[in-house]
């Protein structure tokens, strides 16, 4: 008779970098998320602050009409490129360093475009500035998921687009605003001043979530395996593509907003303000809501009732729109349609980014670099779309909106299709 054989002893993943002792996780407290939330606008405040600048970027670096455009595609450039690297740079030397050298590369990249007189320079820095400030977005993230997944990840991450969120309202007004009070080359230094304010906060109390343990070297077959099979988890690309809808809908609105309401609906610059600002209060508070009752009620739940509720917003707009009920003598009724499908995206995306990461803990970098890439490349694309749709019918924004829902409903089909099969997830 064979004696009992001994256990092997486990071997570490080759990948480890460290052996120290597992140590107990930071926890981030209500002011660590606000900073989280504050250091995520620097994405989309450096899109939308500059934006009422483009006249006299265009007329100062001498490239006419229709430059300041390509400045704004190298930014979006940036952005994609940034994301997708940015992800195995923080499995690597976890979330605090990346976010810090990103941080001080985009206020260096800033203060530079505050003083650049040359168009092509102008173009790369923001590439360059885009880049670096990804870091901003992944790192958040991934820190979220380091801490939470579930009920209270998805708590923290309505505490967190509570801060996010208030960023696009107010940085066109802001850069209007600097615009009066000096030329555009304020925005940027606004940038440098902001960035390294946030980069001492963050120094200062933002404890690194991932232990040195869990950290993963940067080999580039390692990477392309964790992006690969990624790809290959249906749970994530089903939930990271209905987030990267939820996005599409959003840049869908945003992209013909000014087109529909200035333009056909004839709203002045005051009151075209003010709806963009009350919408955006809406979707923040959905989002919160969702963030209060997800213990209670379940994210999965509170997901397919924000796709349930949006597909019904949106086919009400189109009808709306379709029948002459909303027109531009009485534009009331499509506005309020459309804060209904925004109210609704609040209950969306931030379930769908919990569901997504949820089963990633041991590679949330990479996971949140995907997830992000995917949002912009599925969220971009929604101007391809509304190109091809009548430019002056008021029914391109509720049929751009609805194609964004449609798409949200079928990767919900699909994974709903997937999850049996699937280890068991928050309900």
């Amino acid at each position: 008779m064979h004696p009992k054989a001994t256990p092997r002893p486990s071997i570490p993943d080759e990948s480890s970098v460290s052996t120290e002792p597992p140590l107990p996780l930071p926890t981030l407290t209500n002011r660590r998320i606000a900073l989280l939330g504050l250091v995520s606008v620097i994405g989309p405040v450096s899109t939308d602050m500059y934006l009422p600048a483009f006249p006299d970027v265009e007329h100062d670096l001498g490239h006419g009409p229709g430059s300041a455009q390509i400045t704004l595609t190298a930014w979006f450039i940036g952005l994609a490129i940034g994301q997708f690297s940015m992800g195995p740079i923080c499995d690597r030397f976890g979330r605090r360093a990346p976010l810090l050298a990103g941080l001080i590369g985009y206020a260096l990249c800033s203060a530079i475009l505050a003083t650049t007189t040359d168009f092509t320079l102008f173009c790369l820095l923001r590439f360059l500035s885009a880049v670096c400030g990804s870091a901003a977005s992944v790192a958040p993230r991934a820190m979220v998921r380091d801490v939470a997944t579930g009920h209270e990840g998805a708590r923290i991450m309505a505490q967190l687009t509570l801060v996010f969120g208030v960023g696009p309202i107010l940085a066109p007004t802001l850069g209007s605003l600097l615009l009066t009070l000096g030329n555009w080359r304020l925005i940027f230094w606004a940038g440098v001043f902001f960035a390294l304010f946030m980069a001492l906060l963050c120094w200062s109390d933002l404890p690194d979530t991932m232990p040195p343990q869990h950290r993963h070297k940067l080999r580039p077959l390692s990477i392309l395996q964790r992006y690969l099979s990624l790809f290959r988890e249906p749970v994530f690309m089903s939930t990271a593509t209905t987030a990267s809808f939820s996005t599409f809908v959003m840049f869908a609105y945003l992209g013909s907003a000014p087109t529909l309401f200035e333009r056909m609906f004839h709203f002045t610059p005051r009151g075209f303000a003010a709806f963009f600002g009350i919408n955006a209060a809406g979707f923040i508070l959905g989002t919160q809501i969702n963030g209060r009752i997800a213990q209670r009620v379940g994210i999965v739940r509170l997901m397919e009732f924000g796709i349930l509720s949006a597909a019904i917003g949106a086919f009400c707009a189109i009808l709306a729109a379709s029948t002459g009920l909303a027109n531009p003598t009485h534009p009331y009724l499509l506005c309020a349609l459309i804060m209904w499908v925004t109210f609704s995206l609040g209950f969306i995306g931030s379930n769908a980014t919990v569901l997504a990461m949820t089963h990633h803990g041991h590679q949330a970098g990479s996971a949140s670099a995907l997830l992000g890439t995917m949002a912009f490349v599925i969220g971009g694309s929604s101007g391809i779309v509304m190109a091809f749709l009548p430019q002056e019918n008021i029914t391109a924004t509720p049929i751009g909106m609805m194609v964004g829902v449609a798409g949200m409903a079928l990767c919900n089909l699909w994974r709903r299709h997937t999850r049996k099969s699937q280890p068991p997830g928050p309900s």
